[in-house]
């Protein structure tokens, strides 16, 4: 997603700062803040959040150094250091939110397989480790269902009875919101989008299945497309702009050459453009939502493209059902998947509260 860290910091600025949306740290004092945690590909972030969205202090760890000392070590050093600096200023913790990626057994707060880039977190107990060491409730669940949590609550989706929330970046996540109730499904795969197939004779998706929407639309799918199409074609412009290693495409090249007309990326751009209108009209047709939203990381090169994807959805989809559904795209920051996180204990207590 944009706006993740390259390191470990402490706010904008390397301290405590001001919410982002005006006040500040004195006109919030004594009132109850809830803690997100994002565990995303690149770094892992830990936002302290008040219930309008305002992200009052945070700090991140790169993904790949929390590795060494263990995802779960890391999270409880960062939460530890937010938790302090609210600690420090009055504030009181109500509650923990976990966003990871992978299926979650929501009541027991335990990760299943597949956990890309947090595979050590598989089977750990997320929720009841960080609840004992903190004494608060503890919330875990998938990453991208806490995103369409802070979307239906912070974001694009504010006021929307239904909403789903497409979320290409390395991988191609989604969740989904009917009815203000969110669906996870009886194994926590609910709303699992991005390993649905566009084609059914396409090519092999790393989940196992075949012509999934990954395969033409997440970053991963676009690069090795691409990648494939050039071997063997030193002649290739897209080739050139990687300096002759195909391995070096990545999909922000493939964007950034499709716009330049070069003739293999604008080929593999088109694919991912039908098969993400492909995938909205199944959406449109199947779940008739309010609000779509496309965001993560692709999203930031998709938008510019938004008449043609929406072109594409118009070819298979209802027109009615597809007027009344709002579509955006945006890219994604990582300030919103942390209010995502923090959002789950919203979301969580007022489920539970019945």
């Amino acid at each position: 997603m944009a706006g993740e860290s390259s390191g470990e910091s402490r706010g904008a600025t390397g301290s405590p700062g001001p919410p982002e949306r005006g006040g500040g740290w004195g006109a919030i004092s004594g009132l109850p803040i809830t803690i997100g945690v994002d565990v995303g590909g690149t770094s892992i972030a830990v936002g302290a959040v008040t219930a309008d969205g305002d992200v009052v202090h945070d700090e991140s760890v790169l993904t790949h150094d929390a590795a060494a000392t263990g995802t779960l070590v890391a999270i409880e050093r960062l939460v530890q250091r937010v938790s302090g600096a609210l600690a420090t200023r009055g504030l009181r913790l109500a509650g923990i939110g976990v966003g990871v990626p992978g299926p979650v057994d929501v009541e027991s707060g335990l990760v299943g397989e597949p956990a890309p880039h947090a595979a050590d977190l598989v089977g750990q107990p997320i929720g009841a480790r960080l609840s004992a060491r903190f004494g608060v409730p503890v919330f875990v669940d998938n990453d991208v269902n806490a995103l369409a949590l802070a979307e239906w609550r912070f974001g694009a989706g504010r006021g929307a009875r239904s909403l789903v929330v497409l979320a290409p970046g390395t991988g191609f996540g989604a969740g989904v919101i009917l009815d203000g109730r969110l669906i996870r499904g009886v194994a926590g795969f609910g709303g699992e989008f991005g390993h649905t197939p566009v084609k059914f004779d396409g090519p092999p998706c790393w989940c196992g299945g075949r012509g999934c929407l990954a395969v033409y639309a997440s970053g991963r799918g676009i690069a090795e497309a691409a990648q494939a199409r050039v071997a063997g074609h030193a002649e290739s412009r897209l080739l050139a702009a990687a300096g002759g290693a195909p391995q070096r495409i990545t999909a922000e090249l493939v964007f950034r050459a499709a716009a330049d007309g070069e003739p293999v990326a604008t080929a593999v751009v088109d694919e991912a453009c039908r098969a993400l209108g492909a995938m909205l009209a199944t959406i449109v047709n199947g779940l008739n939502p309010e609000v779509v939203v496309v965001t993560g990381g692709v999203a930031v090169s998709l938008a510019v493209l938004e008449k043609r994807i929406l072109a594409a959805a118009a070819e298979h989809a209802f027109a009615r059902a597809l007027a009344a559904t709002r579509i955006t795209i945006a890219p994604g920051e990582k300030r919103l998947a942390v209010r995502g996180a923090a959002a789950l204990v919203l979301y969580e207590r007022e489920r539970r509260a019945g």
